[in-house]
């Protein structure tokens, strides 16, 4: 639940809190740092299980077809159903009917290409988040599937109103070349005006890139790698998941019930579709690649019990690969988008001991994540080396522009909604343009909670408050989190590709009310 600001801090943020009153949101639930974000729970209308009585599923590997210049990969997105909590049905829409979708896994350097077949009721459009594709490929807002069944054009929204759209009916390869570092990135449904009910119902899944460099380190892997997306859903009293849409058909009017407007928090924590699982481990290492895939709730994860000595988290990598060192953490904050390749070494603990994965950001039943059981001793050869990438350097020497962007409240035609630079988003309307090649530094300030996405590229913080970067800015990000008042500062060079591509905050509630803007690489 949102809460008030000290009001010496609520006072502070710039003038948002007039523009939040302008835009119809009330300016005292504006959120604190440590709070779970910006948004409002909204309560499930049926009885939650007990935790810790589910195993963690692993979403399939897909395999590929391969040809000599890439692989190929097939993916249906349709409605099924799915047994979430126990015993209970929720219709669900997901890719190849499942959710999370099929994982991926890609070869630097190695094209892959994923047919996807639309046989759902509304348009999608397929982003893969952190991937370094080409424009046409990128999963714009406009860029849209129609259903196979067949669309009303007056039904097709802002995608038909895009000269620049490219629309097509039914299905749609998407080609990805993956000239980029090994990284955990994940692929989502990026329609524009309804990413967060698409998401909500289930569209996502991880694609990992793998590469020479990563695989010569020793790190855990097998069955002691484990992608783990954390998500918060609600149900209704049917079962159903229970989201504030004000079109329940996804067919016309974009937006939430004007309760949810700053987001919406879910009440039951789902890890891989699981709702607060649990899993069997040996006491060895074991690599997590954790992945905040909520529409709004940030996290901060921590062990409990922690390790003796301490810590408990060796972070390996970022959203986009590899850290140059490890870092050692003893609790990990993240928000919607976020990714941290970490490693967990459970033969600190004694066989037997039950590790639990908390948020402690979290109250009542989200105040808990899944649930480790340290079941036997095995063998472990795995590593976690003093050396781990080769980050290339980027200085502020090396950038050509320093460019401003303001995230904030604002009316969005007529009614409450979110905007960047006092702009809402228009397929139209250009806030940036760099040259290929350019090193730029953009600096983005917030009013409250944003989860700041770039595509295209990945950045380096440079500078968080007007000071060095945080003990959790490391390493190449493409998603950052910005705190209520607070101004960050990163550098990125624009390079691979030209075209038309977005950026925009990845509270989905705050991205589909037009908190979204566009850049395009000359």
């Amino acid at each position: 639940m949102s809460r008030r600001l000290p009001r010496r801090t609520f006072l502070g943020l710039a003038g948002g809190a007039g523009v939040l009153v302008a835009a119809g949101i009330a300016a005292p639930r504006l959120i604190a740092q440590g709070a779970p974000g910006t948004g409002e729970l909204l309560r499930s209308g049926l009885p939650l299980p007990e935790p810790f009585r589910v195993p963690l599923p692993i979403p399939p590997v897909l395999r590929p077809q391969r040809t000599a210049d890439a692989d190929h990969h097939t993916i249906v997105q349709r409605a099924a159903t799915a047994e979430i909590l126990p015993g209970v049905r929720t219709p669900i829409w997901g890719y190849d009917g499942i959710f999370p979708g099929p994982t991926i896994e890609s070869r630097r350097d190695r094209t892959t290409v994923v047919h996807h077949r639309n046989e759902l009721p509304v348009p999608t459009v397929v982003h893969l988040h952190g991937g370094h594709t080409p424009a046409e490929s990128d999963g714009y807002p406009t860029d849209l599937v129609l259903p196979v069944s067949g669309w009303d054009a007056g039904h097709a929204g802002h995608g038909m109103v895009d000269a620049r759209a490219r629309v097509t009916s039914g299905e749609r390869d998407y080609v990805f070349p993956l000239r980029q570092r090994a990284a955990t990135l994940w692929y989502h449904d990026h329609r524009m005006d309804f990413t967060g009910p698409a998401v909500y119902r289930g569209l996502a899944g991880f694609h990992l890139v793998r590469d020479d460099e990563e695989d010569a380190l020793g790190l855990p892997s097998g069955e002691r790698e484990l992608p783990l997306m954390i998500a918060d859903r609600s149900f209704d009293e049917h079962g159903a998941f229970a989201y504030p849409s004000l079109d329940r058909t996804l067919r016309t009017t974009p937006g939430v019930e004007s309760a949810y407007v700053e987001g919406v928090f879910g009440d039951v924590i789902l890890v891989n579709g699981a709702p607060w699982p649990r899993h069997e481990v040996a006491a060895v290492r074991y690599r997590l690649r954790l992945l905040n895939g909520s529409n709004a709730r940030r996290y901060d994860l921590a062990l409990d019990p922690p390790p003796p000595g301490g810590g408990g988290f060796v972070q390996i990598g970022a959203d986009q690969g590899l850290l140059d060192v490890p870092r050692e953490h003893d609790h990990l904050p993240i928000a919607p988008a976020e990714r941290y390749d970490v490693v967990v070494d459970f033969g600190r603990y004694p066989v037997g001991t039950e590790v639990t994965l908390v948020n402690r950001l979290g109250t009542g039943s989200t105040a808990q994540v899944m649930r480790f059981v340290v079941a036997r001793r095995a063998p472990d050869g795995s590593r976690v080396p003093a050396k781990l990438g080769e980050i290339p350097p980027l200085t502020r020497a090396q950038a050509t522009t320093t460019r401003d962007f303001s995230f904030r409240a604002g009316t969005v035609h007529g009614r409450a909604g979110w905007v960047i630079g006092g702009e809402p988003f228009s397929p139209d309307l250009m806030s940036a343009s760099p040259r290929l090649g350019d090193v730029e530094i953009w600096r983005f300030v917030a009013d409250i909670h944003h989860p700041v996405h770039l595509h295209l590229v990945g950045f380096r913080i440079v500078s968080r408050g007007g000071r060095e970067p945080g003990p959790f800015d490391g390493g190449i990000k493409d998603t950052v989190d910005l705190a209520p008042g607070e101004s960050v500062e990163v550098i990125a060079r624009f390079d691979g590709y030209r075209g038309r591509y977005v950026f925009h905050c990845h509270n989905a509630e705050h991205e589909d009310m037009a908190m979204m803007a566009n850049f395009e690489v000359l």
